[in-house]
């Protein structure tokens, strides 16, 4: 049984192309997760659209039907299980809106398989997402060098040798302990490596992926903490009435709890009474942190609460911050950010103007000294400790009071211009 096992959410991250759709629907198909019946369908569909050869793909993207049309708390997840755990993958499509996505997976997931193609190699999303999984707090990671078939690649050792060592760079670079990192050769469109080993990497002893995930490591779950599940979608179910989506990101939220959703619609926090529980279509009693769930909530009207509100117990309500001191480091501005500049913050599940009001402490980004007292300015490569002021009303914690709610990711036209966490902030009074 599900519930038994374990829970993994896992999000499959990487260049655009480089084949985290085939390699998801490859490992679902062959670890059985999907009949071959379903894959027969999109098999021709795939061939009646032109696409020949991305009916694995379409395994995950045949959820965007489902998503427009259905209201199931699978979003763009995905169950499988291993004899050990249960795995919900987290499919973070390629496009460039994409990574407002990836950061929205990256933040629920507790690993990630970072695909790379090997005729192709590091390329400028690798970096961005990897740099992102580590800000966002990504524990565990493994990287698939994929399409190992590929002309001019031809399951050569000295390819995937050369696209590993380049890996391994980026990810150090990043701060990953490189050690802990597995990093396995696959072919996911003829399948070799993914669930089955393959005879044409008969030079690689190591595991299959599949093997790999299945040697992750459990996540600790932050039960001590208070609850902070952030709202990532609200439903208006008939019947049921308002179905506010999300993930448990710390304590536990049992039915019939009072709870309090913060900022809410006015920013003073709307109050209510858990109904009811529900992840992946069945009922629970409580949900824990990890878990993707539905929540009917006496109380919450259609208007009252959003993306991005924060749920919590009406005991230890959610910190909406009137300003927050963050340490933040610049990994792709066109120019320099300076005070004043005040791009969009992505932090949980919301998305919120902020102003930098002070750029305090210009510091080394690699050993954190400081390099200098109130610089001018900010640009590419530098870290910093930086005071902000949210344009409305924001719910952001401490790193050290509740790590899992601290990290942000900052973008700024179509682009991540800067990552970092809350270390200080000052507690908007509540109305």
């Amino acid at each position: 049984m599900a519930k038994d096992k374990t829970h993994i959410n896992l999000v499959f991250i990487g260049h655009v192309d480089h084949g985290k759709s085939t390699t998801v629907g490859r490992m679902l198909f062959d670890s059985g997760n999907i009949e071959e019946q379903q894959l027969r369908k999109l098999k021709d569909k795939a061939a009646e659209l032109g696409k020949s050869g991305f009916e694995f793909a379409y395994v995950m993207d045949n959820l965007k039907e489902e998503r427009e049309r259905g209201v199931t708390i699978d979003l763009a997840h995905k169950k499988f299980e291993t004899d050990k755990y249960y795995f919900t993958i987290i499919d973070a499509p390629g496009h460039k809106d994409f990574i407002k996505n990836m950061i929205t997976g990256a933040s629920q997931a507790d690993a990630a398989v970072l695909v790379v193609a090997a005729n192709d190699g590091v390329n400028a999303q690798t970096r961005e997402h990897a740099y992102l999984s580590k800000v966002l707090g990504v524990q565990q990671m493994i990287v698939a060098v994929n399409k190992m078939d590929i002309s001019g690649v031809d399951y050569a050792e000295a390819k995937f040798t050369a696209v590993k060592d380049e890996v391994t760079k980026l990810l150090a670079s990043v701060g990953f302990k490189t050690d802990d990192i597995p990093i396995v050769p696959i072919a996911s469109l003829p399948g070799d490596n993914v669930v089955k080993k393959g005879e044409k990497l008969s030079w690689w002893s190591g595991k299959t992926l599949l093997d790999t995930i299945n040697d992750l490591k459990a996540p600790e779950k932050p039960t001590e903490l208070p609850l902070r599940c952030p709202i990532q979608d609200v439903y208006n179910i008939t019947g049921i009435g308002v179905v506010p989506v999300g993930r448990v990101e710390t304590g536990v939220l049992k039915v019939n709890d009072k709870v309090i959703a913060v900022p809410g619609r006015e920013g003073k926090g709307v109050p209510g009474e858990c109904k009811s529980i529900e992840m992946h279509h069945e009922q629970m009693q409580q949900a824990e942190p990890g878990d993707n769930v539905g929540l009917s909530i006496r109380g919450f009207g259609k208007k009252d609460v959003a993306r991005g509100d924060v749920l919590g117990t009406a005991d230890n309500v959610p910190t909406v911050a009137s300003e927050f001191t963050a340490q933040i480091v610049v990994l792709n501005h066109p120019s320099v950010m300076t005070v004043g500049y005040t791009p969009v913050f992505h932090i949980h599940t919301a998305q919120v103007a902020c102003r930098i009001e002070a750029i305090e402490k210009k510091l080394n980004p690699a050993t954190g000294e400081v390099l200098e007292e109130n610089p001018d300015f900010i640009k590419n490569g530098d870290a910093a400790i930086v005071k902000i002021k949210p344009v409305q009303p924001l719910v952001i914690e401490k790193k050290s009071d509740i790590p899992q709610m601290a990290n942000f990711a900052i973008r700024d036209s179509g682009a991540t211009v800067a990552a970092g966490m809350c270390t200080e902030l000052v507690k908007k009074p509540m109305q």
